[in-house]
């Protein structure tokens, strides 16, 4: 969970985009490194596995500091969205305070994407994160594919569900930072009675978002 030292006057916050493979989670953390500047961004970090393609995870630090003197960091990870490699998939959303699924919006990605979902589910519950207070946003990537499922077909489905849908295709950069801008407010929303962001920090919750966007 989020990581606060007094001494130091910081505040880490953890975000990770999960998903199946080849979604588009890497994509989404190099289009945000593009698009934002923060007071404090460092370089975007990779990690591959031995002999193979696959990303282990990706790291991009961002961060500034609030009215208060507060210094509030963010750490964006992605996990791999390969099933050989679930075991990286729990260390990485481990103490999340935020997930951004990444899903496929192609049609021969259904079955996929949703058991990406189900995997999410159940290493929420193996690393102790409760899903029904975990800001959470939904991103059906991919939207400049030929053969995808509509926006109309996509919101059926997830009717039920609680979490916000958002479209974006991160390779052209669409989409992107408004899903982004959702799972930060829902962060905010989540922190802010625990770290009073309002009143102690002097920072409203459009103000956060914006700080982030640099």
């Amino acid at each position: 969970m989020t990581e606060l030292n007094e001494q130091q006057r910081r505040l880490t916050i953890k975000l990770v985009y999960y998903g199946p493979a080849l979604s588009g989670k890497t994509t989404n953390l190099t289009r945000l490194h593009d698009l934002l500047a923060p007071q404090l961004k460092g370089e975007m970090m990779t990690l591959e596995t031995e002999g193979d393609r696959t990303l282990f995870f990706d790291l991009l630090p961002l961060g500034f500091t609030a009215p208060s003197g507060l210094t509030i960091k963010f750490k964006l990870f992605t996990v791999p969205g390969q099933v050989a490699h679930d075991g990286t998939r729990k260390a990485v959303l481990s103490r999340a305070d935020g997930v951004m699924f990444v899903a496929d919006s192609q049609n021969n990605q259904i079955y996929n994407n949703g058991a990406s979902f189900d995997n999410l589910v159940t290493n929420c519950g193996m690393v102790g994160l409760d899903l029904s207070r975990l800001p959470l946003v939904v991103q059906f990537n991919k939207r400049d594919m030929p053969d995808i499922l509509s926006e109309e077909e996509i919101l059926a489905r997830w009717s039920q569900a609680p979490w916000p849908v958002h479209f974006a295709s991160a390779l052209e950069g669409t989409g992107v930072l408004t899903s982004f801008d959702a799972l930060l407010e829902k962060v905010y929303d989540r922190l802010d009675p625990e770290f009073e962001f309002q009143t102690v920090h002097q920072l409203s919750r459009a103000e956060f978002v914006a700080a982030v966007r640099g």
